[in-house]
């Protein structure tokens, strides 16, 4: 699973990206409008695997991961500038849109104040126009080649001019209801404002828990729910705040220090965690488990996966040679004292292959290949 960070330029991206992936990278006071992209992978917390390694003590511990990357910022109306941050977003799962809330005249803004949601208005546009000029050029090369002859694809003519009505109308393609056909043949064609999209308000430290940051984080969730004009459409965005800067200091700490830093401040756990498990909901994910004295692992499936789907996470050859999954769910697992008792009291249970696994359900997968 891999997320963009993205964001108008001293939004504070950098810092955030430094934050999750425990990188030191150079944080400047002026736009910055070149460079290479910066990639970084990081853990999804997970107290499961934390707990399930205390009672088995393996010899390695797993978690699922998720991959940011990190680029220059976007740039109002430069579309040249823009398309490098776009290239880069098409290969993405998701992305994590960073505004700036935080109030620092040392660090310039690009649009001269602060305004949390102008900035979000001002970037949804430039994803909408970016998918606008791609679907425009499209047409124009239809146009083109039916005129020497070719017959355009009329199935795809229909689904760009669907899209092009909507990007008109300034709505982002992720609120915009596709059929599963649509959806398939939309696929190849990259779009960028169908991303899920998690919208991070980067606050100042004496913003944290305050009034301040909840209206901001009410009218920018708002501004999102306007766009949503057909209710049938999922929610591919979510909102929430965190402090750049404190959570890249917590990021350098011990373990020991971040919970005495965090207690400090009143915090039960840094903000980012909050925002790898977001990132991870958003696209549909979960996590099954396994557990032995070999590994403690979490393996990453979308929701809704089956068994011998999930089976096939861990190896192909226990797809293909599936008999049954031996299944008891985490808390189950916990209550009961251990597998032997869950397995007393018939909380293990055997599915077979059409089972849909659910979140934190401890697996061992009998198989014959």
């Amino acid at each position: 699973m891999k997320l963009a960070i993205i964001g108008l330029s001293n939004s504070g991206k950098t810092t955030v990206f430094n934050a999750l992936s425990r990188q030191n990278l150079e944080t400047t006071i002026y736009p910055t409008v070149s460079g290479e992209p910066h990639f970084g992978v990081v853990k999804v917390p997970d107290a499961r695997i934390d707990k399930l390694s205390e009672i088995y003590r393996p010899k390695k511990i797993t978690y699922a991961s998720v991959e940011y990357v990190d680029y220059i910022g976007l740039t109002k109306g430069d579309v040249e500038q823009n398309r490098k941050v776009f290239d880069l977003i098409k290969d993405a799962d998701a992305i994590v849109h960073v505004v700036r809330a935080f109030q620092d005249e040392a660090v310039s803004h690009p649009l001269n104040s602060i305004d949390p949601l102008r900035d979000v208005e001002t970037l949804e546009l430039e994803l909408v126009f970016g998918d606008l000029e791609f679907v425009e050029k499209r047409l124009a090369r239809m146009e083109e080649s039916q005129r020497k002859g070719k017959k355009p694809d009329e199935k795809e003519r229909n689904l760009l001019l669907k899209c092009k009505e909507a990007l008109e109308k300034e709505v982002p393609l992720r609120n915009v209801a596709f059929t599963e056909e649509e959806e398939k043949a939309m696929r190849p064609l990259q779009f960028i404002s169908t991303k899920p999209e998690v919208v991070v308000l980067n606050i100042g430290e004496g913003d944290l828990n305050s009034e301040k940051a909840g209206s901001i984080e009410e009218s920018v969730t708002s501004f999102f729910a306007g766009k949503r004009t057909d209710p049938s459409v999922a929610v591919h965005s979510s909102v929430l705040s965190l402090c750049g800067k404190i959570e890249m200091e917590i990021a350098q700490l011990s373990t020991e220090e971040a919970k005495a830093f965090l207690d400090d401040l009143g915090i039960k756990e840094p903000a980012l965690n909050r925002l790898i498990h977001v990132s991870y909901d958003l696209l549909g994910l979960m996590s099954f488990l396994t557990a032995g004295e070999d590994e403690v692992r979490a393996w990453t499936i979308a929701r809704g996966t089956n068994a011998q789907k999930a089976a096939g996470k861990v190896h192909s050859d226990i797809e293909r040679g599936f008999i049954r999954a031996e299944v008891v769910g985490y808390d189950d697992f916990m209550s009961s004292g251990g597998m032997h008792s869950a397995r007393e009291k018939g909380l293990l249970r055997l599915e077979g292959k059409t089972y849909t696994v659910r979140d934190g359900d401890i697996i061992n997968f009998r198989f014959n290949v």
